[in-house]
Formats: C-alpha cells, structure tokens, sequence
C-alpha cells in the first residue's frame, strides 16, 4: 500500500530491529536477521531506502562482533530474499519472499558509546560500504561526519535539546553546505572526523539522506522546508506524477 500511495523517486528508510539491536546485541542474530527481511520489506519494491541500525548508547565497540554483523548483512534484496528463507515459525502465513528483481541494499549505523570514537571503527565500516550514520544531538552522544560509503545518512534529532530544540539558520546553513560537498563526492572543510588521515571512498556524487527527528509537528518540519528551500529541492508531487532527479534528497 505505502509503495502506490506515495510519489514517484520517493524512498523509505526502514530501522532494523531493535530485537537485534537491544537484546541480542548482535549475537546469534542470523535468524532474527531472517525474520526480519521477511516481515514486508521486499513489498516496497525499489522505494526501499537506506536501513538504519541504531545501537544503545551502552553498546562498546567490538570489532570482531561488528565484523561478523556487517559480514551477515545482504548487499542486495536477492541475497535478503536468500537470508529471509532461513526465517522461523514466528513468521509462518505472514512473510513476504518475493522480489521483483535484485536491488542493491544500503545499511547505516548508528552508534551512542565513545569507544566507537577510533579509526579502526572508521575502517570497519568502509571495509563493508556500511554508512555511518551523522547524528546531531546535545552530548554525551558523539557528532563525527566521516564518509564511509557511497551515500550518507543524517539524522538530526537538536543541537541543543534532544528531540526538541530548533534548528536556527546559520546552523542549516552549514548543514546545506555539508550536504552539497557530499552530494558532489567530497566533503567539508570543517568536517568533524574521527579518522582525519584517511580518505573517505572514491565517489563522483553520492546520495545523502537527511532526516530531522527535532519533534513531530513543532520544528521538524519547518526545519525541512527550510533546508530544502536552501539546497533547491522541491516538494515532493503527488503520486504519479514524476520527481525531479539528480538532486540532494531531504527527507
């Protein structure tokens, strides 16, 4: 349903399981990993966006755990499909193991623990084409803008209050500016980087997703258009109808 009613060159960004992510915390989570890709992921079709794995700010660093994660991880919807067969009886009449052709599958973290501030987590994460994920919030929670794959990933949750505050102009301001560095394959000046010797990957243009999580209703969305109105990317039209293409996307 979600994938007729909505517009042309739009995607959805799915959260991956907190099951995964909370309580199992990534171990012997190759079934749950099935279950999820079975659950209805494969009925958006190609407006299946960006998975974002979000961990607990009391998750460390395990660079063998997160190897073995990040290795476990489909790279394309066929290899999901392959995966989401392995699922459990939880699932029985309710699964989807259908895709119509074999997309390629992009995955973001996010991570809340300071031992994530190495450049061996840097690494890691360019090793599988895995994006980190730049999430802006009030600290303890750490802000780095490394570029670890072909696309980034944004969440801005307030610089000041978390899921609350608003985004002034001059702090959007550099967000457009960061945005269109990405976007042309580079990246900023004043970038806040964990591992500043190392190049990010090779990239001619990249996508960049960008999501405001500031509340709801009150600033998220004025905060959208207003970034949007910035970078020059239209609303999105009506259903049906064709999307501009070639432009940052802001969601």
């Amino acid at each position: 349903m979600w994938q007729r009613q909505t517009p042309r060159g739009f995607v959805f960004a799915v959260k991956g399981s907190r099951y995964i992510t909370h309580m199992l915390r990534l171990r012997n989570v190759r079934v749950a990993l099935a279950n999820f890709f079975a659950s209805g992921l494969f009925e958006l079709g190609d407006k299946l966006g960006p998975i974002l794995w979000q961990f607990p700010a009391t998750m460390k660093f395990d660079p063998e755990l997160f190897d073995a994660f990040f290795r476990l991880l489909p790279k394309t919807t066929l290899k999901a499909a392959e995966l989401a067969l392995e699922r459990d009886a939880r699932l029985d009449g309710r699964e989807c193991l259908q895709v119509d052709r074999s997309r390629r599958l992009r995955h973001a973290v996010e991570v809340r623990h300071e031992s994530f501030v190495t450049p061996a987590f840097i690494r890691l994460l360019r090793k599988h084409r895995v994006a980190c994920v730049v999430a802006d919030t009030p600290e303890p929670w750490p802000l780095y803008e490394d570029v670890t794959s072909d696309f980034v990933y944004m969440r801005l949750h307030g610089s000041t209050e978390l899921y609350n505050s608003r985004y002034s102009t001059e702090e959007l301001a550099r967000w457009a500016r960061c945005m269109r560095a990405w976007s042309e394959g580079g990246q900023p000046e004043d970038a806040r980087l964990v591992a500043p010797g190392d190049p990010p990957p090779d990239c001619a243009r990249r996508d960049v997703y960008c999501y405001f999580d500031n509340t709801d209703k009150r600033h998220a969305p004025d905060n959208a258009r207003q970034l949007m109105d910035m970078l020059g990317v239209p609303a999105l039209q009506q259903a049906g109808t064709p999307a501009p293409v070639s432009r940052p996307r802001a969601s």
